[in-house]
């Protein structure tokens, strides 16, 4: 029961982070103009993976994509590869998933399949998690680098006006869904030791003679089968009496009554 339970539960954690993770990507606010020095202004602006943003005070907000992909920057365009890779293994993971839960039967699966199969899904969920983390993480010391760059400049005079972007909720919604990604594929890994089998191979079966031990030699030897008279009864055999006409003879089974 337990270990049905972890696998349920890391499929439901896996879930949700795949989940989140589609969500931060599509998010729009992964960097919002940081309004410090200027907390009243008519125009705030935000930027996501796909298009950037301005919302106007009267309510009115404009996005506009991006309608170029070379002319982004280089750590732009990764940070975008990996959500897309994250979220592709999330939910290839969570397809494999389904079919791996012990409370679901299909056919005539074995339960050594199932965990092979729960295993892959819990690597693929750590992996997509991992993707998660990695590209969040990326685009925050983007922003940090060009937030404090932006502060020096506007600090030695060489700009009046300058646009500062800080960290947006697409950026903690990337990490927590990460976070439950990576979780549930743990989860999902320890599951797996508790579907393989205690026995997953047959033990050899040693079948014994019904005679003696039975020997087998090359060459010279005799090969003995087991079944040999033995050698107290031969010598007796040899020293059984000989009659007249020169036959043995031996004593009746009336003799011994």
């Amino acid at each position: 029961m337990s270990t049905t339970i972890c696998q349920v539960m890391g499929f439901l954690v896996s879930l949700l982070g795949v989940g989140g993770s589609i969500m931060a990507t599509a998010m729009d606010t992964w960097s919002t103009q940081d309004l410090y020095d200027n907390p009243v202004t008519a125009v705030f602006q935000y930027q996501g993976l796909w298009r950037s943003c301005v919302r106007q005070s009267s309510g009115f907000t404009e996005c506009r994509p991006y309608f170029t992909i070379l002319g982004l920057p280089a750590m732009f365009q990764a940070v975008r590869a990996l959500m897309i890779v994250g979220i592709v293994l999330g939910i290839l993971g969570l397809l494999v998933c389904i079919f791996a839960l012990k409370c679901i039967r299909i056919g005539s699966m074995e339960d050594t399949a199932k965990a092979n199969m729960t295993l892959t899904s819990g690597i693929m969920f750590i992996i997509a998690g991992l993707c998660a983390i990695t590209g969040v993480s990326v685009f925050a010391n983007m922003l940090v680098t060009n937030f404090w760059m932006s502060t020096t400049s506007m600090f030695q005079g060489m700009q009046n006006v300058q646009n500062r972007y800080t960290f947006g909720s697409a950026l903690f919604v990337g990490w927590v869904a990460g976070g439950l990604a990576l979780v549930g594929g743990i989860m999902m890994c320890l599951a797996c030791k508790g579907l393989i089998p205690e026995e997953s191979r047959y033990k050899a079966v040693s079948y014994n003679a019904s005679g003696r031990n039975i020997s087998y030699r090359t060459g010279p030897y005799k090969v003995g089968s087991g079944y040999e008279a033995d050698p107290k009864a031969r010598k007796g055999y040899d020293e059984a009496p000989r009659s007249e006409d020169g036959r043995r003879s031996y004593p009746s089974k009336y003799d011994y009554v």
